[in-house]
């Protein structure tokens, strides 16, 4: 019989690109999983997936009690599920996962997506940040097994809890581009609408800038920043797409003429972060603009596809747009390398380490 293998996520599951890859890569492997996230009655219908799905259904929608709810909820869930190993992923549901482990006897596996202590919107909290990292020294140090999307957040959990977890990057699935008709240019951001992204000085460089901005996500400042945009006068120029089902967004993403992967600094998460969204660019052959910290820097000394820029100010993001929009040549140079790139940075080869991680868990227990 198969082993089975429980995930879970703080998300409804439909837009999770990375543990739907993460699953199915699993699952083609020989093993049976499961991912757990939460629903509202608003969620979108789930699609079909090669692995189950399991939304537990809430009542709080922030704050908290949310995660409160949610992780008492989780206690029962993954007991009923009888797994043969459970995995966290990030620190908002790593508890639950931990006792459940420790009853069932069941290997644990953390999958630290993000660095949770340092991320923007739980470091601006100083009680939040107190207590997450309180969770984080408390069940980090316990859990043998774990992996990272980077070289530098393996290299912290180390240097902190003395753990050795395995770098797997989220890079994108290596699929043939196809061709397609020109369209008008516009800059495309894609990703979580929330603290620390840059956003607001982003839409107000929209004004020096002479193209189009698309913004597909949502987030906590959603709404902030649409009335932002119709302060500013910019709603001819910024388009809000809100949610996008992954299929759309690959065709939205390879339309793009330069894509987005900015973060402010005020958490070590984003410094050291290597975003999801730097791969999905990199796929699409299509420039972005990106911030000069270490992982961003280390890709691309390797493959040159990305203008850097020191700070997400507003007079740096102008002048970073205005030269890929400007010089013909530099822009062509970054499409070549980045098309040259994913031939490296791809999922085919990440999901190989993937499954030998787990093949060695199964057979050290």
């Amino acid at each position: 019989m198969s082993k089975h293998l429980v995930f879970t996520v703080t998300n409804a599951l439909n837009y999770d690109q990375r543990m739907q890859r993460i699953c199915t890569s699993l699952v083609n492997a020989g093993y049976r999983v499961t991912l757990v996230g939460w629903s509202y009655p608003e969620s979108p219908i789930l699609g079909p997936q090669a692995f189950e799905q399991v939304r537990l259904p809430m009542k709080n929608r922030s704050g908290k009690w949310r995660y409160i709810e949610y992780n008492y909820k989780l206690l029962s869930a993954i007991k009923k599920l009888k797994p043969d190993l459970i995995g966290a992923i990030d620190l908002d549901t790593i508890l639950p996962c931990y006792y459940i482990a420790k009853q069932l006897k069941v290997p644990i596996i953390y999958d630290a997506h993000e660095y949770f202590t340092e991320l923007e919107e739980v470091v601006r909290r100083p009680f939040t940040h107190w207590i997450w990292k309180k969770v984080e020294a408390f069940a980090v140090p316990r859990i043998k097994y774990g992996y990272a999307v980077n070289d530098s957040y393996v290299k912290l959990f180390n240097e902190k809890y003395g753990v050795s977890y395995e770098v797997i990057r989220n890079a994108t699935v290596l699929k043939p581009l196809p061709e397609q008709a020109k369209s008008e240019p516009y800059i495309l951001y894609q990703g979580a609408v929330n603290e620390g992204r840059a956003l607001k000085q982003l839409i107000t460089a929209m004004h020096q800038v002479d193209c189009p901005l698309i913004i597909c996500g949502k987030g906590d400042l959603y709404e902030s920043l649409q009335a932002y945009t119709a302060e500013q006068g910019l709603t001819h120029k910024v388009q809000f797409k809100g949610f996008v089902l992954p299929a759309d967004l690959v065709d939205i993403t390879r339309k793009a003429h330069i894509g987005i992967t900015l973060f402010e600094t005020s958490g070590l998460s984003n410094y050291y972060s290597l975003a999801n969204r730097f791969f999905d660019y990199m796929h699409a052959g299509v420039p972005q603009l990106c911030n000069a910290y270490p992982e961003y820097i280390r890709i691309n000394g390797e493959f040159e596809l990305a203008n850097l820029i020191e700070k997400p100010d507003v007079a740096s993001i102008a002048a970073g747009l205005n030269r890929m929009l400007q010089d013909a040549d530099y822009y062509h140079r970054l499409c070549t390398n980045a098309l040259k790139a994913r031939e490296t940075y791809n999922w085919q080869a990440e999901e190989l380490k993937l499954v030998r991680l787990y093949k060695h868990i199964f057979e050290a227990h």
